[in-house]
């Protein structure tokens, strides 16, 4: 069984700016592998890590608490404040929250990069029978059930998506299913992040697609609503599904990021300070 470490990557250029990434719900550093390098490339130090209970055997998931995944990330954030002037969070899913849920915490973030933020799990595949989820989750029932995920696995990109569905039969890079103990535990978060989210005063840029088949964007939308950040941005993409990393857009989400992180630190590069990003400032 390939463990967590095999999927974690760390992109260094010795700088004094960082970007941690966390991934989403049930996925792994795998699919954000490719933004990784591309902060890279544009002079960030990258890092991102395996959540708890991700990236090993499929019934680790079931094993964990949302104040597992917040606590280790918590952990890996503090540790890059240690090392660098500018530390900057991006997540995806689950991640998205997660960093929402640390720059609630800690005022010293330097910036935001939330895509596809997972608050309500009302996205146009979610089953009919989700609206027994509220009470079975709640019961014994959490740790026995899945939900399994189908077409199209998050991408719009038809070629893309028969290689992650075949990537996921092996329940490594991504399981196949949400197992409802996590579905369980996503909620509770999402729970106690909206709560606190009037504390995110960092700089945030929001990205999320129209079509999002996991989480509609009233998520994204209450997000901007309620942050208490005088410089926000929200986008919404018309051409991918949730997994806005890997699908038919991920360029423009890249370039846009790293435009967006440029504006807002102090050590830009000399070819990229002549680039402008226009954000709504309260």
């Amino acid at each position: 069984m390939v463990q967590s470490l095999d999927f974690e990557f760390i992109h260094e250029n010795s700088c004094k700016r960082a970007v941690l990434l966390f991934h989403g719900m049930t996925g792994s550093p795998f699919e954000m592998k490719k933004m990784g390098r591309a902060l890279y490339e544009a002079n960030f130090d990258v890092y991102c890590y395996c959540l708890p209970g991700h990236g090993t055997s499929p019934i680790n998931i079931k094993t964990v608490r949302w104040e597992d995944w917040y606590e280790d990330s918590v952990l890996h954030y503090k540790t890059l404040t240690e090392k660098y002037d500018e530390v900057f969070l991006g997540g995806l899913c689950l991640g998205a929250v997660l960093a929402l849920a640390i720059a609630a915490e800690y005022e010293d973030v330097n910036g935001i990069l939330s895509l596809s933020t997972t608050l309500f799990l009302d996205g146009w595949t979610i089953p009919w029978y989700n609206i027994f989820m509220p009470i079975a989750v709640h019961t014994i029932l959490r740790y026995y059930y899945s939900f399994p995920e189908r077409e199209p696995y998050g991408l719009k990109n038809e070629v893309l998506r028969k290689k992650i569905a075949s990537l996921q039969k092996r329940n490594t890079e991504a399981l196949d299913h949400y197992p409802m103990s996590c579905i369980y535990e996503l909620l509770k978060f999402s729970k106690y992040a909206r709560k606190h989210m009037f504390k995110v005063k960092a700089p945030i840029l929001l990205m999320h697609a129209k079509e999002d088949d996991l989480t509609s964007s009233k998520s994204a939308k209450f997000v901007y609503k309620n942050v208490s950040s005088s410089i926000k941005k929200y986008i919404e993409l018309d051409n991918s599904y949730h997994l806005v990393v890997m699908d038919n857009q991920r360029d423009f989400v890249f370039n846009t990021s790293i435009d967006f992180l440029n504006s807002r630190s102090s050590y830009v590069p000399e070819d990229a300070r002549k680039m402008n990003f226009d954000c709504e400032v309260l």
